[in-house]
């Protein structure tokens, strides 16, 4: 990282024509005079002052879903986030994930814990009562009943809202139950909105192909979307990111002034709003170029060896 003594600079520099000072009007810090090693200054900064939240990487080089994963080793990741967020996501309830809230709740982060959902019952089942476990354990703050499983099409609309009437009936009350997909998915299936306590929306502007400069926009464009849906209730962006590396999607280009630049206005924007983001995301995983390509393995503010990337 860059010395900070070596710049004179502040979060002013970065202010867009209209100022921070009023609360809807975030349009994004003003990056044109900033050179990278002002920007990777920057970042140290706000990762100083924290996140709201960060979704958790598991797994190390040549490790993937289906891997038992130890509780040391979640330990030590965990660990290394904890200084900077106050709420940690997970995905899984079973295959060592279920060492995540555990641990987070021992240094004093929140949880929103996630099982898994796919088109095999069997481990739907396992996940659903690892979550119901864990929610009654009091490792739980928000409980998310799938992640993209519309999007996938891996279950029915029904087989789904069976699943989260299930969790719902079987925790503490004041657990709030939602579903993680794609913001859009709460416009066009409003029985599953209406049956989450909270959305959990995913919000990319890179998988479809936004170019870097009008990202913010397009992601508080998603967000907007995913609020109008909920009609009243609480929106959480559950997953956004910019990959530091990889292949070019249409307009979308990977890079690290590019990742450096996304991150920064969706912390300052998160701050500024007052909304609720957990960033995609800790630690790179090589696994994830298998379904995703070259880019797929780039997402993490940590590189695959568990350092700071900028």
């Amino acid at each position: 990282m860059s010395n900070r003594t070596e710049y004179s600079f502040h979060l002013s520099d970065f202010k867009n024509e209209d100022g921070l000072a009023a609360k809807d009007d975030f349009k994004g810090l003003d990056f044109s005079s900033q050179s990278e090693s002002n920007l990777v200054t920057l970042f140290s900064d706000t990762l100083k002052e924290g996140m709201h939240g960060l979704c958790f990487s598991l797994y190390e080089d040549g490790q993937k879903p289906g891997d038992i994963i130890s509780e040391e080793q979640v330990r030590r990741r965990m660990q290394i986030i904890a200084p900077y967020t106050k709420w940690v996501r997970s995905f899984s309830c079973t295959e060592g994930n279920e060492f995540i809230p555990k641990i987070a709740r021992e240094l004093g982060i929140k949880t929103l814990v996630g099982a898994w959902l796919g088109n095999d019952d069997e481990v739907n089942q396992k996940e659903i009562e690892g979550l119901i476990e864990l929610a009654n354990q009091g490792y739980v703050d928000i409980a998310a009943v799938g992640n993209e499983v519309m999007y996938r099409k891996d279950l029915s609309e029904e087989e789904l809202l069976v699943f989260i009437e299930k969790v719902k009936v079987a925790i503490p009350k004041h657990i709030p139950v939602g579903y993680v997909d794609a913001y859009y998915e709460f416009t066009i299936k409003p029985r599953i909105t209406e049956a989450c306590d909270v959305i959990l929306s995913n919000c990319y502007p890179f998988w479809e192909g936004c170019p870097s400069d009008y990202s913010l926009d397009h992601m508080k464009q998603m967000y907007h979307q995913a609020l109008h849906a909920a009609q009243g209730k609480k929106v959480i962006i559950t997953e956004t990111g910019w990959p530091s590396h990889g292949e070019s999607l249409k307009e979308s280009h990977p890079s690290r002034t590019n990742a450096l630049k996304y991150f920064l206005n969706t912390q300052h924007w998160s701050k500024h709003n007052n909304i609720d983001i957990f960033y995609f995301s800790s630690f790179d995983e090589s696994w994830k170029t298998g379904p995703e390509g070259e880019v797929g393995a780039h997402w993490g503010i940590w590189d695959k060896n568990e350092k700071l990337k900028y």
